[in-house]
């Protein structure tokens, strides 16, 4: 099996998370986690995948701090995962490519299923990237900078 490279020590904001979550198993598992599934064997029900590269998806997970593992809420010795405050952060990452998904990888009109807003019934509105004073951002509006040095503690 190939090595992967590990990204942890780079600048990059975008190469450093992949490390937790550059795979698609990983992704997967997420997106199950928030759809209220919580133990080995709905993970690997829903995901079809051998009970090896799970375990070892689940542990990467929760080594990163995205999923931990709690007790059985039915009070059984079962253990299960659950999304922490980190793994919750990655909701907006999962809106994005399911909209991105939705936008490239569907014909028109075919069925797919729909993010919606639990309260009202109706669909999740598209996700938008703002400036600070409310326009809409484009990829060319954007540059990468330098993030600003923490100041010296004297």
């Amino acid at each position: 099996m190939v090595k992967r490279t590990s990204h942890k020590q780079t600048a990059c904001p975008v190469a450093r998370p992949l490390d937790a979550i550059g795979d698609w198993w990983s992704l997967l598992i997420i997106r199950d986690a928030f759809d209220g599934l919580r133990r080995f064997g709905e993970f690997q029900r829903s995901l079809g995948l051998a009970k090896n590269i799970l375990s070892v998806r689940l542990r990467n997970l929760v080594e990163h701090g995205i999923l931990d593992t709690v007790p059985a809420s039915d009070g059984s010795a079962y253990q299960e995962y659950a999304l922490t405050e980190k793994g919750r952060g990655l909701f907006p990452l999962l809106v994005a490519l399911r909209q991105w998904g939705e936008d490239y990888f569907f014909a028109p009109g075919e069925d797919h299923v729909l993010l919606t807003d639990r309260k009202h019934g109706m669909p999740v509105k598209r996700l938008e990237l703002r400036a600070e004073d409310g326009r809409i951002l484009k990829p060319e509006d954007t540059i990468i900078s330098p993030s600003p040095s923490p100041s010296p503690k004297g």
